[in-house]
């Protein structure tokens, strides 16, 4: 017998093994897509649900004023027809007439102007207030054109764009925040129906306009089941309990494409791994971490090569700076920190640490790689203890600055540009643990222009002194796994942006 014979075989025992305790609730006969994630969906609301799938979420429910294609990341035209800048720091969009809400509302420009003010108002503690913090005022022409005004130039204002999700401003002050969390109407292709059981249950909306990059979908029924565990996801999928899933490690996808009723697909992303590091002090004032011979200690005792080519798979690559090298302004000529263990130890014995120490490391994407940096940390004497959350746990924690040491890893939204990751997790940031003020005055002047050269050359400076102070632990790229149904068929995004109102039955 084969391995991957003997591979398909064994899932089809798994599957079996948990066929009683899981209801069927999938496939073409019921017209259902039953997409399954491991991530927990906190809210319904878009601007409490963190993550990419959040963003997942809010493709389904809500629009945006303009859309990026998935495949050539060209701008399009959304809940806007046409924008132009009127000089370097006002934006104005036309919208487009006869948009409803979920609900029957008319979408207006009176609600851009509530999203907008909303997103950006501190008090109200939206997860990402970076894509509409750079907006000083709104300005409402007539009911169907707005202008935005910036505090500053602010070069990735439109890519900012792409990520606020339209919301109804009478309707949702109307129900309060916790109703609308629960039960969210937006202008998007799917509507909330429901929850069955731990599963929330969206519909086509019928209504949804035509003219735009998005449709009407094709499929009715869209189900958003949370499976934490990715062996019962793998089981699931196999025996045809759910008909969609991704994040599939390289070894269980391979198994799963010796099964006939299975397609999988490896694809590219903006994705990259690494470790965020307290090197300010924020977590623990005189923790380990805030010495740089240690930082750089366990930038050396990680075999990134090594996890990406057999945990991670496909076109998985090393990175050396805190960006995904096909980015713009990802400065690649920054210091390297080599797979070496022994120099590891020896930079840990000269900060005080030659018999190590422990501490706490956060996780919550992929546990064969949490463990196996876990052992290569071991290997050198860090002995650290792995806590397993949800991401949007693991992120609060360490905004509340009580988790050190993260294992995380970014996907840009979508955005080709090295000030999507800066922005998130330096310049003063929430999740900034650095606070270094060269680095965040060169993001600043990054952030600041239209110039491309400047821009380079400010985030060239910013890369570098991030990798010279050991910031983060940057570890590889992260092309995904998706697993799939093989009645199903619908587009593989370049982004992570998954548009399954295209999806349909074969």
């Amino acid at each position: 017998m084969s391995r991957m014979v003997s591979a398909a075989v064994s899932l089809s025992l798994l599957a079996a093994s948990v066929a009683a305790a899981t209801p069927a609730f999938a496939g073409k006969a019921d017209d259902t897509l039953v997409a399954t994630f491991a991530a927990q969906l906190p809210s319904l609301d878009r601007f409490y649900a963190p993550g990419r799938e959040g963003f997942l979420l809010g493709l389904l429910i809500y629009d945006t004023l303009i859309y990026r294609d998935t495949q050539t990341f060209e701008l399009k035209s959304l809940l806007a027809t046409r924008w132009k800048w009127i000089d370097e720091k006002t934006l104005e969009l036309h919208l487009r007439k006869g948009v409803t809400f979920h609900n029957g509302d008319p979408f207006t420009a009176k609600d851009v102007a509530y999203t907008f003010n909303f997103a950006a108002d501190p008090k109200n503690k939206v997860f990402d207030r970076i894509t509409s913090a750079w907006i000083e005022r709104v300005e409402v022409i007539d009911d169907y054109t707005v202008r935005l005004h910036a505090s500053k130039v602010t070069p990735l204002a439109l890519q900012y764009i792409v990520q606020v999700p339209m919301m109804p401003a009478d309707h949702r002050e109307k129900i309060g925040l916790q109703a609308f969390s629960e039960q969210p109407v937006g202008t998007g292709p799917y509507k909330v129906a429901g929850k069955k059981g731990s599963d929330i249950v969206f519909e086509r909306f019928d209504s949804y306009f035509d003219g735009g990059p998005k449709t009407k979908p094709e499929i009715k029924t869209l189900v958003y089941r949370t499976v934490p565990d990715v062996n019962t996801q793998v089981a699931e999928l196999a025996r045809g309990g759910v008909d969609w899933a991704w994040y599939i490690p390289a070894d269980q996808a391979e198994r799963l494409a010796a099964i006939p009723t299975v397609t999988v697909v490896n694809a590219p992303t903006f994705r990259i791994g690494f470790l965020t590091m307290d090197a300010a002090g924020l977590a623990t004032p005189d923790g380990p971490l805030t010495d740089t011979r240690v930082r750089e200690a366990i930038n050396h005792a990680i075999d990134r090569q090594a996890i990406a080519k057999t945990l991670i798979g496909g076109s998985a690559e090393p990175i050396r700076s805190a960006c995904n090298p096909i980015q713009f302004g990802c400065e690649q000529d920054v210091k390297d920190y080599a797979y070496e263990p022994q120099r590891a130890k020896q930079l840990l014995a000269e900060a005080g640490f030659a018999d190590g120490f422990d501490i706490d490391i956060y996780g919550f994407r992929s546990r064969p790689v949490a463990e196996a940096i876990v052992g290569y940390l071991g290997a050198v004497g860090i002995r650290a203890n792995l806590v397993w959350q949800q991401y949007s746990a693991v992120v609060q924690q360490r905004r509340d600055r009580k988790a050190a040491l993260v294992i995380d890893d970014f996907g840009s939204s979508g955005i080709a540009d090295a000030g999507a990751p800066t922005k998130f997790y330096f310049n003063g940031a929430p999740d900034d643990q650095s606070r270094d003020a060269e680095v965040d005055a060169w993001l600043e002047e990054a952030g600041s222009t239209n110039d491309a050269d400047s821009r380079k050359q400010a985030f060239s400076a910013a890369f570098k002194r991030i990798a010279d102070q050991a910031y983060w632990t940057p570890l590889f790229t992260m092309p995904i796994n998706y697993v799939m149904s093989a009645e199903l068929e619908g587009p593989v995004p370049k982004d992570e942006n998954v548009e399954f109102w295209k999806y349909h039955w074969k």
